[in-house]
């Protein structure tokens, strides 16, 4: 009987460990948010500033600043709209922004609420903005809605910069052959 006692004891023993073990790894890597407040910049449809600090809006993606889009058969300037668009709803006095992690370019990935608004989701439902992972009822509700891009057609935005990219490396291995061979 002693035995027995003993195995589960142990048991027990190892599986108290594991879960003050598990307990502390979450403690550390679960960084306290940093909350912003005050006159927010929008760089683009889903990027701000406020002084210094850069802020990306998680979990969407926004058309890019020089991005067109079709309507109606006619192009129009989706990308400024889509910048236009969130400044006017970071406006608010009680605008407030917060996040604990940071992108690639250092950007503070953030949610940002107003009003008791998820600004985030309100991007997308009013269809400024695509889900990048977390609103997808709110896309869905855009598309049915024919909301802001989803009323034509677009690139979505990852396409877009994927282009820009290509472009720019075949711009710069034309000028390099250009500058070698004297053809600029």
């Amino acid at each position: 009987m002693a035995r027995g006692f003993r195995t589960i004891r142990d048991g027990v023993t190892a599986f108290a460990m594991l879960a003050l073990i598990w307990l502390i790894a979450a403690k550390l890597n679960d960084a306290p948010d940093t909350v912003h407040a005050g006159q927010f910049h929008a760089a683009d449809g889903d990027s701000l500033t406020l002084g210094a600090e850069r802020m990306r809006l998680r979990g969407i993606d926004a058309p890019e600043l020089n991005q067109s889009c079709e309507r109606g058969g006619t192009r129009w300037a989706c990308g400024w709209e889509a910048r236009e668009t969130l400044q006017r709803l970071v406006a608010g006095s009680d605008t407030r922004c917060g996040g604990g992690e940071r992108d690639q370019y250092d950007r503070l990935l953030v949610v940002c609420r107003s009003g008791g608004i998820d600004l985030n989701a309100e991007m997308v439902a009013r269809g400024m903005a695509v889900s990048y992972g977390n609103y997808e009822r709110e896309e869905e509700r855009a598309r049915v809605e024919k909301a802001g891009l989803w009323a034509g057609t677009f690139e979505r935005p990852r396409d877009v910069r994927d282009h820009e990219r290509e472009r720019s490396g075949f711009e710069d291995v034309r000028r390099l052959i250009g500058q070698v061979t004297g053809w600029e």
